[in-house]
């Protein structure tokens, strides 16, 4: 079993700031390789004793753990509730419920949610068949009261 202090993992942050760029690298030695004007002993003295950062005019070193769970129990602090009604089938009254929440949107969402049940029910090429559809006049066909 290991202990917390084994399993962390860091990284080598390195900032440049005359290019205003930064690379990380998964170690120390990785980076003095890649650019060998940095001595690998005297950045591990920098970044291993008291953890300062090696800066200069050019760059900046740093060592930084790799956080690999989040900092706060997320699921302590957001919780989702199920949104259910659990009643026996004989006693949902479904119709009701339908009836009220249709009733309660407006006419031409109505009318999309009609047209997407008919279409579904349609095979491919055929077209609804509008014959029985009867028009209902309403107040703004006929332009009254505007």
């Amino acid at each position: 079993m290991q202990t917390d202090s084994l399993s962390k993992k860091r990284i080598v942050l390195v900032h440049w700031k005359k290019q205003q760029h930064t690379e990380v690298f998964s170690n120390l030695r990785n980076f003095c390789l890649s650019y060998p004007e940095y001595s690998y002993n005297t950045l591990n003295n920098y970044l291993g004793k008291e953890k300062t950062a090696y800066d200069n005019e050019t760059v900046r070193v740093e060592r930084k753990e790799i956080i690999t769970k989040p900092k706060v129990d997320v699921a302590a602090s957001r919780a989702i509730a199920p949104v259910l009604r659990r009643v026996k089938m004989k006693q949902a009254e479904d119709q009701m419920h339908d009836w009220h929440y249709w009733i309660s949107q407006p006419v031409i969402k109505r009318a999309e949610a009609v047209t997407f049940l008919v279409n579904q029910m349609l095979k491919k090429g055929q077209r609804m068949d509008k014959t029985i559809v009867n028009k209902i006049k309403t107040d703004y066909d006929t332009r009254k009261g505007l």
